[in-house]
């Protein structure tokens, strides 16, 4: 089964409070809080989101953490890459994979485009789009899709 982790689909969750809350700056209590999520698992989410640059991190009396971009310019695959690193459905997806069978293997280049449809429909969703009621996938599939499907002939 492919299927990102508790912890990414927590990571979501909180930059989708982020991005909603009236508040410019929210600390790791309140986030716990407003999205029901253990305190320790917010506290990891948000020092990995620090270190890969989703979050920046205020300090005094009334600090927390913010979003570094606006929410419709970070993308769900900005997140998870942060939270899980590169998305690779294949081991030979990865950059600098050895696989074992790579000569002799008839699907890679098919599993690199399909990696590569994965990474891009990621790269497409925008936490503010997460955020969007009645927000609907499907038709971004189809507008980033449509200048290169190929003509069907008849005969």
């Amino acid at each position: 089964m492919f299927r990102i982790t508790r912890l990414t689909d927590y990571g979501v969750m909180l930059m989708t409070e982020m991005a909603q809350a009236e508040e410019p700056v929210l600390n790791a209590a309140a986030l716990a809080t407003r999205s029901h999520l253990p305190a320790p698992s917010v506290s990891k989410i948000l020092q990995l989101l620090l270190r890969n640059g989703m979050l920046e991190s205020v300090r005094g009396a009334g600090g927390g953490y913010r979003l570094t971009r606006d929410a419709s310019e970070i993308s769900i695959r900005d997140i998870i890459v942060a939270l899980e690193g590169p998305i690779a459905l294949t081991e030979c997806s990865l950059d600098h994979s050895s696989c074992e069978q790579q000569e002799h293997c008839n699907t890679r280049g098919n599993w690199n485009l399909i990696n590569q449809v994965v990474r891009g429909t990621l790269g497409d969703i925008s936490l503010a789009d997460m955020i969007e009621p009645g927000f609907t996938p499907v038709l971004r599939l189809e507008k980033r899709y449509a200048d290169t499907r190929m003509p069907v002939t008849q005969g």
